[in-house]
């Protein structure tokens, strides 16, 4: 095979935004690929399996298969396709190259590049690449064929419309009934006489969404993920005059920026406040400030490969990211309604130049 189209396969699980980012970085490679995508067993849906090169975890009846002739580059986002990606690479003898999106787990040995978009936080590393936003866009054409299908119910609602974009739970953060009706008394004072239109998602929990289906509001429209028919996700994309997304959902917020919506966000508090800037400072300064050959580096290198500590995800620098830019303020700080000004860099160009790199070197 020409060494200028290397077979890809993109080794991917069910996160339709993690998803999308590696097809988008796909396509813009314009090599062959083929997808790859990987069911696990029951037990692994959400429980986190010990990270090494396996199959272990994986339902093999549903999966793809997975047989020689390996491909050449293996692209893959997530601690369990990873772990797939990494057997992959051993089962080819080291030929096959993986390009991770995210944040390594336990090691760096598996990978010949790692993505980091804003939210995550590496040391130096010859194999790091770090850049800005995610590299998910708003699929532009499912946006305007709902926006038509949904003008007419959305034209008898009372303007401004707020949509109200609700994630879920993520370590270390929370989101419980308390968190939600701050939300939504927050989001009520700024659309004023306005409607907000509230929609969960996969991840947000059943005491938030039942706690929704409580709310008796006429201003106040709610579709709750997995229970109502007919999302308006899309539909508001569009029509939507502003939005107030909670901080957790990395894909929503990214989503409404890049289409120069105006943007609120809301930082869901930290469950432990004590015990997360502990273990933030512990991993600062065990793995991004001490030397690897010094005795701290060695002990945070240990710690890491046991699990106990890890790499930095930190979803306040996506926000400060976005506000640094005026593609986003505050819930209840500023002008909601100020329309952001300049599109946001996409940096998927810079991405595809450095996955070439690792072929032409």
């Amino acid at each position: 095979m020409d060494k200028k189209q290397p077979k890809v396969w993109l080794v991917v699980g069910n996160k339709l935004g993690d998803n999308a980012q590696v097809e988008r970085i796909a396509k813009a490679l314009q090599w062959p690929y083929e997808w790859k995508t990987i069911h696990f067993k029951s037990r692994y849906d959400k429980g986190k399996p010990r990270f090494k090169p396996s199959l272990y975890h994986v339902d093999l009846s549903r999966t793809d298969a997975l047989s020689p002739p390996w491909p050449e580059l293996v692209i893959t986002v997530g601690r369990r396709p990873a772990m797939v990606a990494a057997w992959i690479k051993e089962q080819s003898g080291g030929d096959t190259k993986i390009v991770l999106l995210g944040r390594p787990k336990r090691y760096w040995v598996p990978y010949d590049l790692v993505l980091a978009p804003a939210q995550y936080e590496l040391p130096r590393h010859p194999k790091a690449f770090s850049f800005g936003l995610p590299l998910m866009y708003p699929p532009q054409a499912k946006i305007d064929e709902a926006a038509k299908r949904w003008e007419k119910r959305f034209s008898s609602l009372s303007h401004p419309l707020v949509a109200v974009l609700i994630g879920g739970v993520t370590r270390p953060y929370r989101l419980d009934r308390k968190v939600l009706r701050d939300v939504i008394e927050k989001s009520r004072a700024l659309a004023g006489t306005g409607t907000l239109y509230v929609c969960t998602s996969r991840r947000t929990p059943a005491e938030v969404s039942q706690a929704l289906a409580e709310i008796n509001d006429p201003a106040v429209r709610v579709f709750r993920w997995g229970v109502d028919e007919d999302n308006p996700y899309f539909a508001l994309l569009g029509l939507a005059d502003a939005f107030v997304v909670t901080g957790d959902s990395v894909s929503m917020m990214v989503e409404v920026a890049r289409l120069q919506k105006p943007l609120a966000i809301y930082p869901l508090p930290v469950r432990f406040p004590f015990w997360h800037r502990l273990g933030t400072r512990l991993s600062k300064g065990l793995l991004y400030r001490s030397p690897a050959s010094s005795v701290t580096g060695r002990l945070g290198r240990a710690l890491l490969a046991t699990g106990m500590i890890g790499y930095l995800r930190d979803l306040e620098r996506i926000h400060r990211w976005l506000y640094e830019r005026g593609a986003a303020i505050p819930l209840g700080q500023g002008d909601i309604f100020k329309v952001p000004q300049g599109e946001l860099a996409d940096d998927l160009p810079k991405v595809v130049k450095r996955i070439k790199g690792l072929f032409e070197e």
